[in-house]
């Protein structure tokens, strides 16, 4: 039976708790965004008491479910101003799954802010804080060996792990999670997450789930039957069978800068003449030369296997991937062309827990200043470690791209709700546009994945360049992706699930199986919706309006090279993205 697990900051209480009736079909981010719905005052200080920080698995977590072991981390974010829910791959959702632990919920902030605790949840269920003072301050990857010192040798555990970015309050800052090997490489990145962390004293969570099985199902025999369905669709598909577990996220680099879509030099361009050697295919050239690690999963169960381990020129581990979205933010959005000064910049994001999308926007908002050359790698490389090491710039750029934009005046801020864009110029890919103006989440790419059909004409072909039929396709795609995150699938599970029908129907059907609740397709898509309502509705009432759901005016203004082009989508498709909500709403007793 899945639980509650409610961990108080202010009292260092840990309480079990039933899982709410009316939640029982919600996991992962449909769960994390209901609690911080019913909990978190709308106008409540991200950083304060008031809010909560939310660590759930999907409703599949724990199973043997083919990719569907994602974290789920929500709280109000520090640098949106709205709520969150930000994902990651590696072990813990899988361990909290089989735990049957639905979430933990992280509230109130010690009376002592020097304060440093881990929580501890052993695999017998039970759960216990620690003080760790000592590690404050402490990198992921030298926490994760001394978090390693505290366990019995034959243990089978995760960790979930807070470097100084978060504890320093940063607004771009993550929180890691442990992979297979028990690297601290993957990542729930966006939205300032570790800040909420560090705000709660929390410097580590552990969670070992040694000689612990899956959770059983209500009918395995059709569990079993509806898994060999969808693992098989993920393996015959080309992106996900062929593309990703070949050249890993990056093999996006050279397919978007042929389309004219990579952001470039902050925004100006839309190709990279350093595309293809910081490409997925040159990546994976480099890799095996050196005798890196070139295919495996971020988690037990994944099937695609797109995630890999660089290595230096010495053949020592560097980092993961780095993912498509790190070499697009610290490669073409800053003019870099060297896979190696990338792999050091995702380290130090890495070891100081920043997330690499909005540091790789904000560095190239920073060169747009003039400070430093685009293209520059060691002068990027310096400039990040300023953040904790003194010099210029400084602290600011932990903040993101919208604050060091600010502070350096700078007229093109990639932002949205205060984020930072990721690597789709929406003037080239107009529907992923519209997914980052209306988004919950402020400008994220993976909130409604439309360069699946406009760019890779998976699930359909809407053509990029146009604005006709962008904000049907971007709601669909959110309501969607909404309920795969609540599930706990991994986003490219997208990818056979619009293509191949059988892959939908296994969804619903090792639901059920496992539940033993009745689902189908409008279950599943209801339970998308009700996820977006929670996240609307909060954000309206944390102050949002229409005039948050747009995109910068220079993506309206100023025409993207090689098409030459502008967002054309108008504000009133944008305000029709969300209107099934007031219907959703009063369907769930909510005003």
């Amino acid at each position: 039976m899945r639980y509650l697990l409610r961990v108080n900051m202010s009292d260092l209480t840990i309480t079990k708790e039933d899982l709410p009736a009316g939640w029982a079909r919600y996991g992962g981010r449909a769960l994390t965004s209901a609690i911080v719905f019913a909990e978190v005052p709308p106008t409540a200080d991200p950083l304060g008491a008031d809010n909560v920080l939310v660590f759930a698995p999907g409703l599949l977590g724990g199973t043997n479910t083919p990719n569907g072991g994602r974290l789920s981390v929500g709280a109000k974010s520090p640098l949106t101003g709205g709520i969150k829910e930000s994902n990651s791959g590696g072990q813990a959702a899988n361990a909290l799954g089989r735990l049957e632990i639905a979430a933990i919920i992280v509230t109130g902030k010690p009376a002592d802010p020097d304060a440093r605790y881990m929580l501890t949840i052993e695999a017998d269920g039970s759960a216990s804080l620690s003080r760790v003072d000592e590690w404050a301050g402490v990198q992921n990857y030298a926490l994760a060996d001394m978090i390693k010192a505290t366990r019995p040798e034959d243990d089978r555990y995760s960790t979930i792990t807070n470097g100084p970015a978060g504890e320093a309050g940063l607004k771009a800052s993550g929180i890691a999670v442990s992979d297979m090997k028990g690297l601290p490489n993957r990542f729930a990145g966006r939205g300032g997450m570790g800040a909420v962390m560090g705000s709660k004293g929390l410097k580590a969570i552990v969670v070992s789930d040694k000689g612990v099985g899956t959770p059983a199902h209500a009918d395995k025999e059709a569990f079993s039957a509806a898994l060999k369905t969808f693992s098989s669709a993920l393996k015959e598909h080309p992106v996900s069978g062929q593309g990703l577990p070949t050249y890993g996220t990056n093999v996006l680099t050279n397919i978007l800068s042929e389309a004219g879509g990579l952001p470039t030099r902050n925004f100006s361009e839309g190709s990279f003449e350093g595309a293809e050697a910081t490409s997925g295919e040159r990546m994976r050239e480099v890799t095996l030369e050196r005798g890196g690690d070139v295919s495996h999963g971020c988690h037990t169960g994944c099937v695609i296997q797109c995630s890999r381990y660089y290595v230096d020129k010495d053949g020592h581990y560097k980092t993961k991937g780095p993912e498509y979205e790190t070499v697009w933010s610290f490669g073409a959005d800053c003019g870099i062309d060297d896979l190696d000064d990338i792999a050091e910049l995702d380290r130090i994001c890495g070891e100081f827990g920043l997330d690499t999308i909005e540091m790789g926007a904000t560095m190239a908002v920073y060169m747009d200043s003039g400070k430093i050359a685009f293209g520059d790698g060691p002068a990027a490389i310096a400039a990040l470690r300023s953040i904790f090491e003194g010099g210029e710039p400084g602290r600011v750029l932990g903040d993101g791209a919208e604050a060091t934009g600010k502070a350096f005046g700078v007229a093109h801020i990639p932002v949205v709700k205060h984020q930072a864009l990721p690597a789709y110029d929406p003037r080239a890919v107009q529907g992923i546009g519209v997914t980052y103006a209306t988004s919950t989440m402020g400008a994220d790419h993976t909130a409604g994945y439309t360069v699946a059909t406009n760019i890779l004409k998976v699930g359909g072909d809407v053509d990029p360049l146009k604005a006709e039929g962008q904000a049907e396709l971007s709601r669909n795609l959110q309501i969607a992706t909404a309920m795969l995150d609540a599930l706990g699938f991994c986003i490219f599970v997208a990818f056979p699930v619009l293509d191949i029908p059988e892959a939908f129907n296994a969804i619903f059907e090792m639901t059920e199986a496992h539940t033993g609740q009745p689902w189908d397709a409008d279950a599943l898509m209801q339970v998308g919706k009700e996820t977006l309502v929670y996240e609307k509705l909060f954000n309206d009432r944390a102050g949002f309006g229409p005039a948050d759901d747009r995109l910068p005016e220079f993506f309206k203004n100023v025409e993207l090279p090689p098409h030459n082009i502008k967002f054309m989508v108008s504000d009133a498709d944008l305000d029709s993205v969300y209107d099934f909500v007031p219907e959703v709403a009063a369907q769930m007793g909510l005003e």
